[in-house]
Order: C-alpha cells, then sequence, then structure tokens
C-alpha cells in the first residue's frame, strides 16, 4: 500500500498565499492552481497560508472566503457552536434573519475582498502527518480530527497536503481492487 508522499500535493501543486494578502489574492491564487492542477485530481478547496518566514501557518477555505466576506457572522460568533449548545435550528435562523446577511452593495463586498488579509480570517493549522506515514495512520487521523486536510511534513518542515478527496481515492481504489 502507499504511503502518504505518495498520494500528498506538493507545496508546488497548491495554492500558496502570503498571510498579508488579500482574500482577492487569495482567490485568484486558488484560480491559477485549479489549472495546473492534473486533471485525476479533485479540484482544490483552500489555500495554504505562509508567514513572513515561509512557515505554513493557516488554511482558508471555502467557507472561510464566505465568511470572511459577510462580517456580520463575526457578531454572532462560531454558528456550528451556538447549535452544539442546544440553541435550536429555528432560533439560529431567526438570529440570522434579523442581521439580514448581503444586504450591502456589491461594491462593498468586492472591496473587502481587495482589502481584508488573510491572517485575518484564516484558520491556524498545526495538525500534521509524516511523509512516510502509512493510509491507515492518515485515516486515523482524518477522523480523529475531523478535518479536510493535513498538512504533510518531512523533518519537521511542511512539504505539502493530504486531502481528504485524495485520500479517499486511494482507500476507495484499495477497497475495490481486493473485490472479487
Amino acid at each position: 500500500m502507499k504511503t502518504i508522499k505518495d498520494i500528498m500535493l506538493s507545496l508546488r501543486e497548491y495554492a500558496v498565499v502570503s498571510e498579508d494578502d488579500t482574500l482577492l489574492d487569495a482567490l485568484l491564487a486558488l484560480d491559477q492552481a485549479q489549472i495546473n492542477l492534473p486533471s485525476d485530481r479533485q479540484p482544490h478547496r483552500a489555500v495554504l497560508v505562509k508567514n513572513k518566514q515561509g512557515k505554513i501557518v493557516g488554511k482558508l477555505g471555502h467557507l472561510g472566503f464566505l465568511k470572511a466576506l459577510e462580517p456580520k457572522y463575526s457578531i454572532l460568533g462560531d454558528v456550528g457552536q451556538l447549535s452544539k449548545s442546544g440553541l435550536s435550528s429555528e432560533f439560529i435562523e431567526s438570529m440570522m434573519e434579523n442581521y439580514r446577511f448581503w444586504q450591502e452593495k456589491p461594491t462593498e463586498v468586492r472591496n473587502r475582498a481587495r482589502h481584508l488579509k488573510i491572517k485575518q480570517v484564516m484558520k491556524p493549522v498545526k495538525e500534521n502527518i509524516d511523509e512516510n506515514s502509512t493510509l491507515a495512520e492518515a485515516v486515523h487521523q482524518m477522523v480523529m480530527w475531523q478535518t479536510l486536510s493535513i498538512l504533510v511534513t518531512k523533518d519537521n518542515h511542511v512539504v505539502g497536503i493530504l486531502r481528504l478527496s485524495d485520500l479517499f481515492a486511494e482507500v476507495s481504489d484499495f477497497v475495490k481492487s481486493s473485490t472479487g
């Protein structure tokens, strides 16, 4: 069976932006990475964020982009945590309706994307897995951390990313090939 380094995407193949870049910069980097992605790979759903020293320190996914463009979400806090705390979905929906999301002019949304820095909205990441780990270890970590991707390291330096979509495809192929 393959190891992580056999199915990960290297940093060269992934969208990586600086923490001082804007949302617009990140969207453009994501578009460029999609163009360069091999046809047998699932599309990217996030950008990785590096600090001034070049170290990967965060990630910003599709949902993070949308939340960043809607500043009123920060008023409510973590909506996922609100639902876990026992508030009904009807109550949370009522709160969101009262804030009237996306009621501003489209030019304001575009302006926010051109000026909002990635470091203000990224999700810090620390979870990682060594490139020589087994797929079984990767499955365990993905499930344990409930994440869509894990940074891949070699000698404690990030060299790539393992995405759930790539791990699932590999495990699925393995399971199907062992039938019959």
